[in-house]
């Protein structure tokens, strides 16, 4: 039998007994390996550069510089950056908004239990599906800001393009996707391309941010 690809995961948190709980659950599983560790949002981006990882979990608040500046860096500089999901103390914060605007791909709470923090690495690794949507869908709705009037990807948007966008918050995968609108997933993955470059975003989770921003949700 083929053995699972191994995911490459980089630890980002200023606390050193958060880092070795997380690399003491991950490091249990097989097809996972925790190749690095940063204390500092500066030190992540320097370790993320070196060791090319496939997932980073990125405390939020971190010395020198926080993980919503280390997200950007990343992000930026690399032709193939990894995920990066936040982990946090408190779902409602604003700088996991922020950091979710700034690129990550969904966040965790530090208390998760360990189930759910392998398979949320492993979800981002290998899936196309968005991490915790209900969440995501909360927080973006609690922190959106009123925009003055609709931006101008809204009129942009095929009507296939908007029914994709809306499955897209919903939380579900390009083939579940393929499935409701009864087209191949190519076509979706050609329609979810177009939904990205036309709101000027990077992945799915910040094109449901910028949804919500945008009043999108709410329209018909």
């Amino acid at each position: 039998m083929t053995r699972p690809t191994t995911i490459r995961v980089v630890l980002a948190d200023d606390e050193r007994m958060v880092r070795t709980a997380l690399r003491a659950i991950l490091s249990a599983e097989p097809d996972l390996e925790v190749v690095g560790e940063a204390a500092t949002g500066a030190e992540a981006v320097s370790v993320v550069r070196d060791l090319r990882p496939d997932v980073v979990l990125m405390d939020v608040r971190m010395p020198e510089v926080d993980g919503i500046r280390a997200t950007e860096q990343i992000l930026a500089t690399l032709a193939a950056p990894p995920r990066v999901v936040v982990v946090t103390t408190f779902e409602n914060d604003s700088y996991v908004y922020d950091a979710l605007r700034a690129g990550a791909c969904g966040f965790l709470l530090k208390r998760a239990d360990a189930d759910t923090l392998v398979q949320a690495v492993r979800l981002v690794a290998r899936t196309d599906s968005l991490l915790f949507p209900s969440a995501v869908r909360a927080l973006a709705a609690a922190h959106a800001r009123a925009e003055p009037a609709p931006p101008t990807w809204m009129a942009r948007l095929t009507g296939r393009e908007s029914e994709v966008l809306r499955h897209l918050a919903a939380g579900l995968t390009n083939a579940e996707i393929a499935r409701l609108m009864e087209v191949g997933p190519a076509t979706v993955k050609t329609h979810v391309a177009a939904v990205l470059a036309k709101t000027g975003t990077r992945d799915r989770t910040q094109a449901v941010i910028a949804a919500y921003e945008a009043g999108f949700m709410n329209a018909r």
